[in-house]
């Protein structure tokens, strides 16, 4: 309307002068001859003389003619496109109510504004229908003005005085674009407020005769909605499970938690999602097979919350609840947050596409991914072959169901056998055996070595070790390699390879673990023939946008070579250190990690390195004191996972002790001292028997690579002599 309003501005004065023109040249013509005009016939009007002006007259005439001709069908095309957009609006308005009133939406009451006596006008018959009824969308269609309608408005009041001659021929251009919006016309001076945009009127001049109430009309609740863009609106059905996810990390155990932690401490904003297949949050493993099996609370293996060495109570979880975000809404957290998706397992991987599927068929992609799996414990062929039966009285110690398992079978059996002489099983032997002295339970551990812990610590160690564990009530098999289990009368029967026979209530298998790298296949990744896990380089990479660590990684050691380290600390460590290359870091894995090991709160070790029971040795041993247990050990840091704090520590240059070294009064008197570990004359492991907070010292060591003529000064380092 606008454009075809300007162009009819600069036709008409022409259309005017054009029209003067001829009347003059006729007028001219008449006084020249003297006498009136002559009718000429209608032959030599088109090819009359050239003083008559003939020639003149038709180009005047063609020209007025085209100039109506282009000036109709322009106003016709604008009058057809801007009846298209509004019919366009209309529908879009009409759809838009329909899809508001399918879903609960907040109501915004239409204000109704009063308007001045002076600007009012009596209402007509047909603007008060549409003014009473808001509810209906199709009544409330013609209150919708075009975008060209409400910009043609301001323009016309700006008409000059002197263009009034043209007005006849302006009104009827208007009158023609305004036909086919039919009620528009009939209503032009609206009112609509919402709740915050000030009251609108249309300009006087563009008023026609029917007019409005006293009373505004009120906007239709689609309308309002739309004129206020800052009214809330209900939140969307978010799906239970995100479907992506910026930083992806596979497993709920130790590694995953350090790495979620250390994510947002490099990148506070960041939206972390932990998929795992427990239904825990995150907690810690050790004290399962530690300080939960010596707790007095009878509610502990509920609550999982437990008295460390020193005293202090706190629970096995890393973190409440209320650290968690809701997995579906961590695509809306503004903040980003930690969200754990449990129950759920990660079955195959779309390396390309940056996507993994669950064992319910959704799909989750993602930028970054950490592999956590962990591991699944390992059992004997010769129990899996065994049949139901024995399966049903077999536990694989590994999770917190497990634990809870086996405590309620620890309280109803007669009789309860640990297969396996490792950290595990020695460290369950000694929690179970002090629980047989309250009751009558009868626990047996077996190994095919000659004593606990034969692969890791000298003979002569592991064999103190063994006598420890039979005083803490514990029947020990040793050198046993099983043959057969079966289920006769109620008991397990357990056949070893020499002849003997056992017969258990229940069996204990803690032979070791089996890292999970299910998803190798599907991905794409390498496993290690020789140690098991993902390969990985030295930053924990095994693709350009994936990272592995805790039990599942296969690493390199810049000191020891390739290794697979299935601990506590190392979990901690290496979850901790993929979580800031996930961010950039770019940094190497250097850290020598850490493990310990409890034989109730009297005996602890910690190891570092490679600790090998078939590598050459040296022990450097002094006489225990009160203060060289692990119950003292935790009072002095303040904390049963003892990793927590020396993985934080350093060490710079160790000062060795010069309290000279006393004379152990027993050489089968192992109170505390430290092991050395040699490959080639070089220290590649230590173990701490009894001798807590110096890990920094020995991880020096390691890190040196130095040869040492006498380890006995090298053990002054530790201060193991000092009272």
């Amino acid at each position: 309307m606008l454009k075809c309003r300007a162009v009819w501005r600069k036709l008409a004065p022409l259309t005017r002068s054009a029209s003067t023109v001829c009347r003059h040249n006729v007028r001219r013509t008449a006084l020249n001859t003297g006498r009136s005009q002559a009718p000429a016939p209608a032959a030599q009007m088109s090819t009359g003389p050239a003083g008559g002006g003939g020639n003149q007259n038709t180009i005047y005439v063609v020209l007025v003619g085209a100039v109506c001709l282009g000036s109709g069908a322009y106003a016709y095309m604008t009058v057809k496109g801007d009846s298209k957009r509004y019919n366009n609006r209309i529908s879009e308005i009409s759809s838009r109510s329909q899809i508001q009133t399918s879903e609960p939406q907040l109501e915004l009451e239409p204000a109704v504004v009063p308007v001045p006596e002076s600007d009012a006008v009596p209402p007509s018959e047909e603007s008060i229908p549409a003014t009473e009824a808001p509810e209906p969308p199709v009544q409330a269609e013609p209150l919708e003005i075009s975008p060209a309608a409400a910009e043609s408005a301001e323009p016309a009041a700006e008409v000059p005085a002197e263009e009034a001659a043209a007005a006849p021929v302006e009104e009827e251009v208007v009158a023609e674009t305004s036909a086919p919006t039919e009620p528009q016309a009939e209503v032009p001076a609206v009112v609509v407020e919402s709740a915050e945009e000030p009251v609108t009127e249309a300009p006087p001049e563009e008023a026609p005769p029917p007019a409005q109430p006293e009373t505004v009309q009120e906007a239709p609740a689609e309308h309002a909605a739309e004129s206020h863009p800052e009214a809330p609106e209900p939140a969307p059905v978010l799906p239970t499970v995100p479907s992506h996810a910026p930083y992806l990390l596979i497993g709920g155990g130790t590694a995953s938690f350090a790495a979620a932690r250390s994510i947002r401490a490099r990148e506070p904003g960041a939206k972390v999602l932990i998929v795992t297949d427990e239904p825990d949050l995150p907690y810690m493993r050790p004290p399962l097979s530690k300080e939960l099996w010596f707790s007095d609370d009878p509610t502990g293996t509920e609550t999982l919350r437990f008295k460390q060495w020193n005293g202090k109570e706190r629970s096995i979880y890393f973190q409440p609840p209320s650290f968690y975000i809701k997995p579906e809404d961590l695509t809306t957290a503004e903040n980003g947050g930690v969200a754990v998706l449990s129950g759920k397992k990660v079955i195959q991987m779309d390396v390309r596409g940056n996507k993994v599927k669950l064992d319910d068929d959704t799909e989750i992609s993602y930028d970054k991914c950490l592999i956590a799996t962990g591991g699944t414990p390992r059992n004997l062929q010769v129990i899996e072959r065994a049949g139901e039966e024995v399966m049903k009285r077999t536990t694989m110690f590994r999770k917190i169901e497990d634990f809870k398992s086996l405590d309620k079978v620890s309280r109803n059996v007669k009789s309860l056998t640990i297969i396996g002489g490792g950290f595990l099983g020695s460290e369950l032997a000694c929690a179970l055996g002090r629980r047989s002295a309250e009751s009558s339970l009868e626990v047996i551990q077996m190994f095919p070595e000659k004593g606990n812990m034969g692969k890791v610590l000298p003979e002569y160690l592991s064999n103190w070790t063994t006598q420890k564990v039979m005083r803490e009530g514990v029947k020990i098999v040793s050198e046993a390699l099983v043959k057969s289990v079966a289920f006769k009368d109620d008991k397990l029967e357990i056949k070893l390879k020499d002849g003997r026979k056992v017969e258990t209530d229940h069996i204990v298998a803690a032979v070791g673990l089996e890292p999970n790298v299910d998803l190798a296949k599907s991905a794409g990744l390498e496993v290690d023939s020789d140690f098991g896990g993902f390969r990985v380089n030295s930053e924990l990479q095994a693709r350009s946008n994936i990272w592995v660590a805790g039990d599942a990684a296969c690493f390199y050691d810049i000191r020891l070579g390739r290794r697979r380290v299935e601990h506590h600390d190392h979990a901690v460590v290496s979850g901790r250190l993929a979580g800031e290359n996930m961010t950039g870091a770019s940094k190497p894995y250097w850290h020598q990690s850490m493990f310990w090991s409890d034989l109730g709160p009297d005996i602890g070790y910690e190891a570092i390195g490679i600790v090998d029971s078939s590598l050459p040795t040296v022990g450097v041993f002094a006489k225990a004191t009160s203060k060289d247990t692990p119950k003292a050990a935790t009072e002095q840091s303040g904390t049963g996972i003892r990793s927590e704090s020396e993985t934080e520590a350093t060490a710079s240059s160790p000062v060795a002790s010069s309290t000279p070294a006393p004379v152990v009064e027993s050489k089968d008197e192992y109170g505390k001292g430290v092991i050395f570990y040699l490959r080639d004359k070089v220290v590649v492991g230590i173990i701490l028997w009894n001798v807590f907070n110096r890990m920094p010292v020995a991880r020096k060591i390691i890190k040196d690579g130095e040869e040492h003529a006498d380890l006995n000064e090298v053990a002054k380092l530790f201060n193991i002599h000092e009272d």
